[in-house]
């Protein structure tokens, strides 16, 4: 059996979570959110590497065999740091979903929704500036999102007006494709998907990396499938808004 640890800043990463559980059903979990430090956006990298480094060393301790960074601006600030200084630790991180944004629209203009850490990241630049040149790429901060899902609110008329604010100017540039780029919007993708309209895609990240949770887990020689399904979680703050999340999975 293994032990799989997963980080956010909130509960966003339970949607993560809710990936990896389907093809690692019968694995011992733990997830920490970070919510004493929610959102991540708009904070120094340093910050969230120190953040990282501390959150890597509770998951470790429980006994985590493989950390995955389900936030994609820890994963921008953090990840690179971790690998050095954890030489020994297999570390899963996000990857911005602009490939097959820009493989499968039909506009060739495709929509980023992210965090401002995300879009600042190299990470994503570095992936944005592969497919650039074939696609326009329109980007926007999904402001209050995050917000937004911590607070449980994932549809009604505070979250269409705070969702619409972001998008509309996505699809007023003829974008066909929008990519979540934080972990929270996928709670909100009812909420998208209702605004944006019947033709316009909306993809998450989130599947992909179940899939190389599994990949690494395999190469480091983890036998699973084994064990019987456990989860811990774990907060920084209050655990409420991480009970509430959870309970809707």
């Amino acid at each position: 059996m293994a032990v799989i640890g997963i980080f956010d800043s909130g509960s966003g990463g339970l949607s993560v979570y809710r990936e990896i559980v389907k093809v690692l059903p019968r694995e011992s979990y733990v997830y920490f959110a970070d919510n004493a430090f929610c959102p991540y956006g708009e904070k120094l990298a340093s910050f969230i590497s120190e953040r990282a480094h501390a959150i890597t060393d509770f998951l470790l301790s429980k006994g985590a065999d493989v950390i995955v960074l389900a936030c994609n601006t820890a994963t921008a600030a953090a990840i690179a740091d971790l690998r050095r200084d954890y030489p020994g630790v297999p570390f899963v991180g996000m990857e911005p979903a602009v490939k097959p944004a820009a493989l499968g629209t039909r506009s060739g203009v495709i929509g980023v929704l992210a965090t401002a850490g995300t879009l600042k990241g190299s990470k994503y630049l570095s992936t944005r500036g592969l497919y650039e040149d074939n696609v326009k790429i329109e980007e926007h901060v999904g402001e209050g999102f995050v917000e937004l899902v911590e607070k449980g609110i994932l549809e009604g008329p505070e979250a269409e007006k705070t969702v619409r604010a972001s998008l509309e100017p996505l699809l007023r540039r003829n974008a066909d494709t929008i990519v979540l780029g934080c972990t929270h919007y996928p709670f909100l993708r009812g909420t998208i998907e209702k605004i944006a309209g019947d033709g316009v895609r909306v993809i998450d990240p989130a599947p992909a990396v179940a899939r190389q949770t599994v990949k690494v887990l395999q190469e480091s020689g983890k036998q699973t499938g084994q064990g019987v399904f456990s989860i811990e979680l774990c907060s920084s703050g209050s655990p409420e808004s991480l009970n509430r999340i959870f309970a809707l999975l």
